[in-house]
């Protein structure tokens, strides 16, 4: 089990973190949608089957599934904002393959570098937690969290115009520019967090889940085309069911797993994972049903004629509305707390479906609903962050994250077998074409309808969660500042660690000790010397602090409510504190 390091910010952010974290979730979650307007001709563009064509596609969707919770898990023990910038490298790299090439093999190997990036998700939830006030954190996560639906919305028109006037390569050029621009913007802006969790990397825990994740996927995105009752499809998921307990076995055993299975199992985060597994399922089917309702000629009765670029401009505000729905989830969590808040968010989700079934008769109808689901889903996935961080420690915020980012991953892998299937199953044959009705667009509503209400009854089950209005929104007066600084305080230790001469020692272990000789928590410091520990409960502690080249350990006292730094000079002897 890793021990939390601090419960509170870090140290002090500028104003442009949150929209440089925000940018790159919305770079990452483009790679996610790029492909859309091309989908129907990546066969002729690759010279190969359909049935291989869709590895483009499936690829990024492994590579994310597996990328997220390891890179979680790694910006926990390494530093967030150093697996953040190597997932925007990644990308880049995977972006220019895939631009210098039309080979099917090579465009999946690029693609498949392109996936590592989902990672970026969580790693800067848990950057914002780590760094920003509390009354700053609830819009900033709900902006990060809305990234995904943000990217993926505006991805459309702009990849669409790019597709319809320009050579398709020009596509991934446009993707390893934004990264690249990214990248640099978070090596300007965003300091790296001093938070560390204790322990190693799992490597057996990753290989196992990265296994199992993708032998649970791989027959979720070709069981159509293999067929679900086929023998590879079902085998497969046996497979994974196998692997997946074995790995679970071993997770248990382990003092510093990749996933904290026993935190994962508490009522909070398990009923949070499962409700984001449905968020995901109804995010998608707006995705895969508007654009083609749009497209289809009116010569079917029920198609609405749009070129691709008009239906991605009405399908847009899909993740516009997202993006500026953050500010409203903040007042309304504050208020109401962050179950409220996603029950609310799942209910308008229902509407917008439930409007959907009648408003498929004219363009300006799909412009109805991809508001209203906006902003419905903008709700439920700004919730989701807060809920995980309010019931993990701090130390295992990226990897509460990255599994979380996971689970809307495997909504969306499910929605789009699903969906797919009943559309094809549903479909007419038109002039030797297949095309989708309107009965089977009805039918995807209804399933979309259906998993909201599923994900409401297991928001239902959510703990209660206090609002929190009161330390967020009233910050502001004097009196309130001071009162959120003793409640820092009470919550633990921090301070700098200085050399003999007075200067600031980057990287030193400092380490919290109860009276019983026991670690109670543990980080390291940061560039500037830096340190914060929270304690897990009154009593008197030692605070400990050692670094190459320097004396060996020293530690300060420090009382409940006072709210001077601890700052341990490494040129002295230690001493008891009280907490």
């Amino acid at each position: 089990m890793t021990q939390t390091t601090t419960d509170g910010p870090a140290g002090r952010a500028s104003g442009a973190v949150v929209p440089v974290l925000a940018f790159a979730g919305i770079v990452v979650a483009v790679m996610q949608t790029l492909l859309v307007p091309v989908i129907k001709d990546l066969p002729q563009l690759l010279d190969t089957a359909p049935s291989d064509a869709t590895w483009v596609l499936t690829s990024t969707l492994l590579s994310g599934a597996v990328a997220t919770p390891i890179m979680g898990r790694l910006g926990d023990l390494y530093g967030k904002r150093r697996m953040l910038i190597l997932s925007l490298a990644v990308m880049v790299v995977g972006a220019l393959v895939s631009a210098l090439t039309s080979d099917l093999t090579a465009m999946i190997a690029g693609r498949t570098l392109q996936g590592f990036a989902m990672g970026a998700i969580p790693l800067g939830i848990g950057l914002m937690r780590d760094m920003l006030p509390r009354e700053k954190l609830g819009s900033a996560m709900a902006l990060m969290s809305s990234s995904i639906g943000v990217g993926g919305g505006l991805a459309l028109p702009a990849a669409a115009l790019v597709a319809q006037h320009s050579d398709w390569h020009a596509l991934f050029y446009g993707a390893a520019g934004l990264g690249v621009l990214s990248i640099a913007l978070t090596l300007l802006v965003v300091p790296e967090s001093p938070m560390r969790a204790a322990g190693s990397f799992d490597l057996p825990g990753a290989l196992g889940l990265s296994a199992g994740l993708v032998l649970f996927l791989l027959p979720i995105t070709k069981g159509s085309d293999w067929g679900w009752t086929s023998g590879t499809t079902l085998g497969l998921f046996t497979a994974s069911a196998v692997v997946l307990v074995l790995w679970g076995v071993m997770e248990l055993r382990l003092k510093a797993p990749l996933v904290d299975l026993r935190t994962t199992a508490r009522p909070a985060v398990l009923f949070t994972n499962l409700a984001s597994i449905m968020v995901g399922v109804s995010f998608y089917v707006v995705s895969l049903v508007l654009p083609q309702l749009l497209q289809l000629p009116t010569s079917t009765g029920y198609g609405l004629g749009q070129s691709m670029v008009v239906a991605g401009l009405l399908v847009a505000p899909l993740g516009l509305t997202m993006m500026f729905t953050a500010p409203v989830y903040a007042r309304l969590s504050a208020a109401y707390g962050p179950k409220v808040t996603l029950i609310l968010g799942l209910l308008i989700i229902a509407v917008g479906y439930g409007a959907g079934l009648g408003l498929m008769s004219a363009a300006w109808q799909s412009l109805v609903v991809s508001v209203l689901l906006g902003a419905g889903i903008g709700l439920a996935y700004s919730s989701l962050p807060a809920l995980i961080v309010g019931a993990v420690p701090a130390s295992e915020t990226g990897a509460a994250n990255g599994l979380n980012t996971l689970m809307r991953s495997i909504g969306t892998s499910v929605s789009s077998a699903v969906i797919g299937m009943v559309l094809a199953n549903t479909a007419d044959t038109v002039g030797g074409v297949e095309v989708p009705t309107l009965h089977g667009f009805r039918v995807s509503f209804l399933i979309a309808t259906a998993a909201v209400a599923v994900g409401l009854v297991l928001a239902l089950f959510l703990p209660g969660t206090r609002p929190s209005g009161k330390p967020q929104l009233r910050a502001g007066s004097e009196e309130d500042a001071g009162l959120e600084r003793a409640e820092q305080a009470l919550r633990g230790f921090r301070g700098r660690v200085l050399g003999p001469d007075g200067s600031p020692v980057a990287r030193a272990e400092v380490t919290l000790i109860d009276r019983g000789g026991r670690q109670a928590g543990a980080t390291r410091s940061a560039e500037d010397g830096g340190y914060a520990l929270s304690v897990p409960a009154r009593g008197s502690y030692v605070v400990a602090a050692r670094a190459a080249g320097h004396g060996p350990h020293a530690s300060s006292a420090i009382h409940a409510g006072d709210d001077r730094p601890v700052d341990l000079d490494l040129s002295l002897p230690g001493e008891t504190v009280s907490a």
